[in-house]
């Protein structure tokens, strides 16, 4: 048996205690436990031990300071279940002690995977120009179950989303006034379907900033891009083959034939004398 002989408060921890022991040998430092352990025990002095006794209480000091590392990780943000694991496996917490404070925390309501799926996609729609699949994306990579994820990313409305996408749109299109109409469009498409938005609302709005296409600049941007077309290949080519490579690149690059034709017949032949 062990008698415990002090009880001394650390000095850089006030709520941590160190326990000194007696085995009839002379007193001795023992070990160290958290107040909460020290409360929950009544450990005190002269109060006698056994070895079985010591190894509970450096278990329990040891899950009590895995389990305040987890509550300090969590005093950052709200995290979820797979990120409080990864955090306590990382800081080589035992697999047993693990299991009963992720049990703890979800009992006491501090890790909750639906509610952080809630708050994480109204943060998301708040602050970033992503959609609704890229979000769910994010929410499964956290470890939320793809049905938690789905039914989050519900609450995004459509009228956001369009509005989103329709914003994102226009701001690209005014930055790229050298590109065709088309090729613009199909450009903000790829990247939009990477950014996690729907096709349906894609569509809507594109179709949208469709209707509002400025004629004048698709005329300046073929007008520039059949210029480049006309200096690239008139070194190999002239007459009827000129005319259609010039052609086909146009078409490639999204203008349409009407258009192209149009330049081919007002604007090719002052390119090519000059």
């Amino acid at each position: 048996m062990h008698k415990i002989t002090r009880i001394t408060t650390q000095k850089k921890s006030k709520d941590r205690y160190n326990i000194y022991l007696d085995d009839g040998k002379g007193e001795k430092y023992g070990f160290s436990v958290d107040e909460a352990v020290l409360i929950e025990f009544h450990l005190r002095k002269n109060l006698e031990i056994d070895d079985e006794m010591i190894t509970l209480l450096i278990k329990k000091d040891t899950l009590h300071k895995s389990y305040t590392q987890a509550i300090h990780f969590l005093s950052f943000r709200m995290r979820t279940k797979k990120e409080i694991y990864d955090y306590l496996v990382k800081k080589e917490v035992e697999a047993e002690h693990i299991k009963e404070i992720i049990n703890k925390l979800l009992k006491d309501k501090l890790i909750d995977d639906k509610l952080f799926a809630e708050m994480f996609v109204r943060t998301r729609i708040n602050t970033t120009s992503k959609g609704p699949m890229l979000i769910k994306k994010e929410l499964i990579e956290k470890g939320v179950s793809a049905s938690i994820a789905s039914e989050a990313v519900q609450a995004y409305p459509y009228e956001v989303q369009f509005e989103k996408v329709s914003k994102w749109a226009e701001k690209k299109l005014n930055l790229k006034k050298k590109e065709s109409f088309k090729k613009q469009i199909q450009q903000l498409q790829v990247t939009l379907i990477q950014k996690g938005f729907t096709q349906d609302v894609i569509n809507d709005a594109l179709a949208e900033i469709h209707e509002e296409k400025d004629e004048g600049e698709e005329w300046n941007a073929i007008i520039f891009q059949g210029e480049k077309l006309v200096k690239k290949h008139q070194r190999k080519f002239d007459g009827f083959e000129l005319r259609n490579k010039v052609k086909e690149g146009l078409y490639r690059k999204g203008f349409s034939i009407e258009l192209i034709n149009r330049f081919l017949d007002e604007i090719m032949d002052e390119s090519i004398n000059n």
